[in-house]
């Protein structure tokens, strides 16, 4: 992953600063360990090339690696990953190699429970721009570990006209009509509606992708049927849970976005473990 490198590196800038006084002063430089990653809960695996990366930058000497692959699904008491390490390495980048293995299975973990509650329809579960700073890469890759696609990366790579954007534009069609002018023909433009009147107006503005926006069931149901001879993608956002989640894939929108995705995944509770050589 481009860039992840030098975000441990300012990670651990961050954490050891001058120096790990508490293990400096109670490890041998020259010890070794054998080091486990267990799993605490059932989960999905995200950030296991993160994890390894954290010790390598601090030059634990690692051996006799063997690690899950990420994606893999994991339950209560197995051994995530396996390794022998400089212990002093090991006791320095504990803490902040946890801290992004537990938060990416968590994005993971997450994003695999809402795509099996849509499981058998043709809904797709999406990921948003509602993401930690600097760790969208990472997040965003770990959705797909979970079974989710993603959403577009940033504002540079898509069009996606939000109500601000509308109001500035001078309403749906206005907005979505300068959007056509200002891009180049292999670009889709997406806006995001409210209610039935501004889907119309976005369809008759020419827009390749509608977001609706906090809808009720029955309205997606209605957008639906008014899009089915268009060529356009429908996009539900907004008061997304696993409860109404199934639900609101049954209207027959193609993809669901779901900012909880990361912005509220809880980590997995992950224990690494060590004994000595």
């Amino acid at each position: 992953m481009l860039g992840f490198r030098r975000l441990m590196r300012e990670a651990l800038a961050e954490d050891v600063g001058q120096g790990d006084i508490t293990t400096k002063s109670t490890v041998s430089k020259e010890a070794r360990c054998r080091v486990r990653l267990v799993a605490k809960q059932t989960g999905v695996l995200s950030g296991i090339e993160v994890f390894r990366a954290v010790f390598d930058l601090l030059t634990a000497r690692v051996r006799h690696w063997e690690a899950l692959e990420d994606g893999a699904l994991f339950v209560t008491g197995d051994r995530v990953a396996g390794f022998e390490a400089n212990t002093a390495a090991v006791l320095t980048g504990e803490r902040l190699a946890l801290n992004f293995v537990q938060h990416l299975s968590g994005v993971a973990t997450v994003t695999r429970q809402y795509v099996e509650a849509v499981k058998g329809l043709d809904a797709r579960i999406c990921d948003t721009r509602k993401t930690t700073p600097l760790m969208r890469a990472l997040e965003k890759e770990a959705v797909i570990h979970g079974g989710g696609t993603n959403h577009r990366f940033a504002l540079f790579d898509g069009v996606l006209i939000k109500e601000n954007h509308i109001v500035a534009a001078g309403g749906v069609r206005a907005a979505v009509e300068k959007a056509i002018r200002g891009t180049h023909h292999l670009m889709k433009v997406g806006i995001e509606v409210t209610n039935l009147t501004e889907l119309k107006e976005a369809l008759a503005a020419g827009a390749d992708s509608i977001l609706l926006d906090n809808m009720s069931l029955e309205e997606m149901a209605r957008a639906v049927k008014l899009t089915a001879k268009h060529k356009v993608i429908l996009e539900a956002s907004g008061n997304v849970t696993l409860e109404r989640v199934r639900a609101i894939a049954e209207t027959g929108v193609h993809y669901i976005s779901v900012g909880a995705l990361t912005h509220s995944a809880p980590s997995v509770d992950l224990s690494l473990l060590i004994e000595n050589v």
